[in-house]
């Protein structure tokens, strides 16, 4: 009689030991597919970016890496106050964008170029060869007003056409930054051009990189 209730309590342990195990392995396989899909979620979300958006995020990376270019050289070739103020002025803003749209583009999984592009390369080839009085004109007129136009242009359309939040919130951010910049070069440009150009330092070469 003992023997028999010890087996049937023997068996509800089993019983109870089986289903709590079954449960326990259930939580855990519930766990590794919520890791899983969180993982995944992370993921597709990278990979839902638009052609647009990713465009959008290379073009902000190469106008900034372009910008701070040019204005190191204003800084190292220009006599003229004004030039060099707005060259500053653009390794100081475009620096700054630039680091936030690197912080943009690891989020986003988007590899940015580390070197300009073949145009902005030749530009910037031009401007190291001009000295004195043609650079000044030729940065503030090329990499100044026609740049930022450019950059403003390609700024706006990028704002319609983006879907991501993110990528979308720092175009949008940067586009009175540009308009700004814009207004300054043209200001420069249209002003004291040969007034205090000098050629006397245009040999110095050392700041571009």
């Amino acid at each position: 009689m003992q023997k028999t209730q010890f087996i049937k309590r023997l068996l509800a342990v089993s019983v109870a030991a089986a289903m709590f195990g079954s449960v326990g392995a259930q939580a855990q396989t519930a766990s590794t597919q919520m890791g899983a899909s969180a993982t995944a979620a992370t993921a597709s979300g990278t990979a839902k970016l638009t052609a647009a958006d990713r465009k959008a995020i290379m073009d902000m990376a190469m106008s900034n890496m372009a910008e701070v270019e040019m204005g190191k050289m204003a800084q190292s070739k220009s006599q003229n106050a004004d030039v060099k103020a707005f060259g500053q002025k653009m390794v100081d803003d475009h620096g700054k964008a630039l680091t936030e749209v690197q912080t943009l583009a690891q989020s986003k999984g988007v590899t940015l170029p580390t070197e300009l592009d073949a145009k902005h390369k030749a530009l910037a080839a031009k401007l190291e060869k001009a000295n004195g009085d043609a650079f000044d004109k030729a940065y503030t007129k090329q990499g100044g007003v026609a740049a930022h136009k450019e950059t403003l242009a390609k700024l706006q359309k990028a704002s319609k056409a983006a879907k991501d939040t993110d990528v979308k919130g720092q175009v949008d951010k940067t586009i009175p930054v540009v308009q700004e910049h814009l207004k300054h070069a043209e200001q420069v440009a249209s002003g004291k051009m040969g007034s205090t150009g000098s050629s006397g330092a245009a040999g110095h070469t050392g700041a571009s990189h």
